[in-house]
C-alpha cells in the first residue's frame, strides 16, 4: 500500500502485533488460477482498506462490469489501469498485511510463462509458496514449473490452494484428485511440508472463514495455516558468520573500514574473522553505524568493520567464521534457471554476479535438463527460456560460497549476458568440484617471456574474423609469409584444418561453434605461451567468444581483424563452393545465410577486401605489428 491518506494509522497497526514474526510467501501458479483475487481478499478480509479505497474498488468494479455490488478482488492487485485493460501482469508486487497473530509480505508474481524470471525472484526471499490451481483445469506445466522452481530455490513449505471450488461445485472428489496428482508430482521433492486446501478465492470460501459449502473438509483455512506455519526454520541467526565486502571506506584518516551487510550469523566486537579468499585473519575493533559503535551485529545488518590490524581486503572479499569458513573455488556445480530468449551454450562467456563478487565465468557443462512435466533428467547441448538444467561452471577468479542449501544468500549467482547487460539465468551451487583443488599451475624456469626473448619477438594473437569467403585465409596466409621472411616465428591456426582434426567431432550448431572457439582460443594460448605470432583464421560469428580469449590473454596481445566483405561478395567469390550449397538446401546453420554473424564493435583492424587487395591487407596488418612494437 503506498504512503497516503491512513498510511500512519496502517503502520501503527502493523506495529502493535508486535514480534510475532515475519512470514513471507509467494503465491504463485498458471495464468487466470486466481492470484490477483487471492491477495486482493487477503487485504480486504485483513481490514487493511480505508473507507475511499473500497468505495474506488467498487466503483472499479461495477466499471468492469463485474455485475451488481460485487467486488472484483484482483482490482487491488492488478496495477495501473492500462494493464488491467491489456489482460496482463507483469511485475512482482511485494505486499504486505497482518493478523492478530503476524506479519506477511507476499510477492505477487505473474502467471505468464514468459515472466518466470519474476516468480524466481519472488521465491528466492520466501519462507512458502502458495502454489494456486485452477479447479477445473488441474495441474498445467505452470504449475509443474513454479512448483519445482519453488523447491529449487529453497522454499520450505507449500500451500497448494485449489481454487475456484465453486465451479466445480464444491466437488470432494475433484478435489482429493488434484491433491492425489500434485503429491506424486512433488514425491520427490524437498518441501518440509505441502498443505493441500480447497479455496474460493472469489467468495472468500476457506481463506478467512471456514466454508459451509465444503463441510467435508476438515482442515485449517488459509489463515489459519499461514499464522501457525514455521518461518525461517533455517534462521540466519544460527548460521555462520558471512560478511561480503561491498566497499573499502576510511570513516577517518585513522581508520580505514570495510562496509556491508550481514548475510549469516552474528559477530560481536572483539570478535576473530577470516578473509575467505586469503586465510588470513584479524580482531574486529569496532562495529561502526551512522548512529554510533555497536557491541554486536546480527545477520541483515548493514554496517562498517574496523580490524585491529592492516590485511589485504579488496570489494568483493568475504570475512567469515574462522571455525567455518565458506568454500574457496573456481570450479563448482551448480543448478541453474535460465531466463533469456538466446540459447545457454557451454563454453560461452557470461559475467557471474555473487553478491558482491563478479567474475568472467562460462558453463564447462550441461550434465542434463530437467522434463518440466515428469520432473526427469534428460541429456541436452544447451537450454532454452525457462529450461532448468544441473551444470558445472568455470570462474576467472576463486570465488568464496557456500552450498545454496546451506546458506541461500552466499549460495546464489546470477549470469550476466556481457554485451546486453542483461541477466541471463539465476543459479544455485550445489557443490565445489574436486578437480578445482586437485589441480595446480605448475611455473616452469623457462616461461613465455624467456621464449620470446630467444625468438626476438613479442607473441601476439591475430585473430581474423569474417564471413566465410571474405579473404581471412588468405590474408592470414600472407602475413605468416611475411614474417617468415623476416625471421619472425610463427604459427597459423585455420578453421578447415583444425576441423579435421582436434575439432573434428563438432558440427555447425551455434553450441558446437561455441565449442569449437572455446578449443582453438586454449590452443591458441599454449602457442602464445611458446613465444610465437599466432594466427587464427575463424568465422568465429560470435562477439562474446572473441571478447572470451581477448580476456584470457594479456593486454595487448590479443588483435582482432575483421575482414570484412558484403554478403554479396562473398557469394560471387564462394571460392569453396558452400554458399551454393546453403542456398540450395544442403547445408543447414551457414554463416549469413540461416545462422546469424555479430560483427565486431570496435576491432582492432578493419579490413575491406572488397576495397583493397589481399596484398596490401596484408602489409597493413605487418604496419600494425610494427605500431605496436611487437616487431621491429
Amino acid at each position: 500500500m503506498a504512503d497516503g491518506d491512513g498510511a500512519d494509522e496502517l503502520r501503527e497497526r502493523l506495529q502493535r502485533v508486535g514480534d510475532c514474526g515475519v512470514l513471507r510467501f509467494i503465491t504463485c501458479g498458471s495464468v487466470d488460477d486466481g492470484k490477483s483475487t487471492l491477495i486482493g481478499r487477503l487485504l480486504f478480509d485483513s481490514k487493511l482498506l480505508f473507507e475511499d479505497q473500497i468505495r474506488a474498488l467498487e466503483h472499479d468494479s461495477r466499471k468492469y462490469g463485474t455485475g451488481g455490488h460485487e467486488i472484483d478482488f484482483a482490482l487491488l492487485v492488478d496495477g495501473l489501469e492500462a494493464e488491467r485493460e491489456q489482460g496482463i501482469t507483469i511485475d512482482v508486487a511485494y505486499r504486505f498485511f497482518n493478523t492478530e497473530k503476524r506479519k506477511f509480505i507476499v510477492a505477487d508474481t505473474p502467471g505468464h510463462e514468459q515472466y518466470t524470471r519474476n516468480m524466481a525472484t519472488g521465491a528466492s526471499t520466501a519462507d512458502l509458496a502458495i502454489i494456486l490451481v485452477d479447479a477445473r483445469k488441474g495441474l498445467l506445466t505452470q504449475t509443474r514449473r513454479h512448483t519445482y522452481i519453488a523447491n529449487m530455490l529453497g522454499i520450505r513449505h507449500a500451500v497448494l490452494a485449489v481454487n475456484k471450488m465453486d465451479l466445480i461445485d464444491h466437488s470432494r472428489s475433484g478435489f482429493h484428485q488434484i491433491v492425489s496428482d500434485y503429491m506424486a508430482l512433488a514425491e520427490d521433492l524437498s518441501f518440509a511440508s505441502i498443505t493441500a486446501i480447497p479455496i474460493s478465492a472469489r467468495y472468500g470460501d476457506n481463506i478467512f472463514q471456514r466454508s459451509k459449502l465444503l463441510k467435508w473438509y476438515n482442515g485449517p483455512t488459509l489463515m489459519e495455516h499461514l499464522d501457525q506455519v514455521e518461518a525461517a526454520a533455517d534462521d540466519v541467526l544460527d548460521k555462520p558468520f558471512r560478511f561480503p565486502v561491498q566497499w573499502v571506506n576510511r570513516p577517518n584518516l585513522d581508520v580505514r573500514g570495510f562496509s556491508g551487510t550481514v548475510t549469516g550469523g552474528r559477530l560481536r566486537s572483539g570478535g576473530t574473522i577470516r578473509v575467505a579468499h586469503s586465510g588470513k585473519e584479524a580482531v574486529v575493533s569496532r562495529i561502526m553505524t551512522a548512529d554510533g559503535d555497536l557491541d554486536r551485529v546480527n545477520a541483515g545488518e548493514a554496517v562498517t568493520l574496523v580490524l585491529d590490524r592492516e590485511i589485504d581486503i579488496t570489494r568483493g572479499d568475504m570475512l567469515v567464521e574462522p571455525n567455518s569458513p565458506s568454500e574457496v573455488s573456481d570450479q563448482f556445480a551448480a543448478e541453474i534457471l535460465w531466463m533469456a530468449e538466446e540459447k545457454m551454450h557451454p563454453g560461452r562467456s557470461y559475467l557471474l554476479k555473487s553478491g558482491s563478487q563478479t567474475t568472467p565465468a562460462s558453463v564447462t557443462a550441461l550434465k542434463h535438463k530437467l522434463n518440466i512435466n515428469t520432473f526427469k533428467k534428460e541429456p541436452a547441448k544447451s537450454l532454452d527460456l525457462n529450461e532448468i538444467g544441473i551444470c558445472t561452471l568455470s570462474t576467472s577468479k576463486l570465488m568464496a560460497f557456500d552450498r545454496y542449501k546451506v546458506q541461500r544468500e552466499t549460495g546464489a549467482f546470477i549470469l550476466i549476458d556481457r554485451f546486453t547487460n542483461q541477466t541471463v539465468a539465476a543459479g544455485m551451487i550445489d557443490f565445489s568440484l574436486r578437480r578445482a583443488s586437485n589441480t595446480h599451475t605448475h611455473v616452469m624456469d623457462v616461461n613465455k617471456a624467456r621464449r620470446a626473448e630467444l625468438k626476438g619477438q613479442k607473441p601476439a594473437v591475430l585473430w581474423f574474423t569474417g564471413l566465410s569467403g571474405a579473404g581471412k585465409s588468405t590474408i592470414a596466409n600472407l602475413v605468416e609469409c611475411k614474417l617468415a621472411r623476416n625471421g619472425r616465428h610463427t604459427y597459423s591456426l585455420d578453421g578447415d584444418n583444425v576441423r579435421q582434426g582436434l575439432n573434428r567431432d563438432l558440427g555447425f550448431t551455434d553450441a558446437d561453434r561455441v565449442e569449437n572457439i572455446r578449443r582453438i582460443g586454449e590452443v591458441a594460448k599454449l602457442f602464445l605461451d611458446s613465444g610465437l605470432i599466432v594466427t587464427c583464421s575463424f568465422i568465429s560469428p560470435f562477439r562474446s567468444e572473441r571478447q572470451m580469449i581477448r580476456e584470457q590473454v594479456e593486454r595487448g596481445e590479443f588483435i582482432e581483424i575483421f575482414v570484412d566483405a558484403p554478403i554479396e561478395v562473398c557469394i560471387e567469390r564462394d571460392p569453396k563452393g558452400l554458399y551454393a550449397k546453403a542456398q540450395a538446401g544442403k547445408i543447414d546453420n551457414f554463416t549469413g545465410i540461416d545462422s546469424t554473424y555479430e560483427p565486431p564493435d570496435s576491432p582492432d583492424l578493419h579490413i575491406r577486401t572488397s576495397e583493397v587487395s589481399a596484398e596490401t591487407a596484408a602489409e597493413t596488418v605487418i604496419d600494425e605489428l610494427v605500431k605496436r612494437g611487437l616487431i621491429g
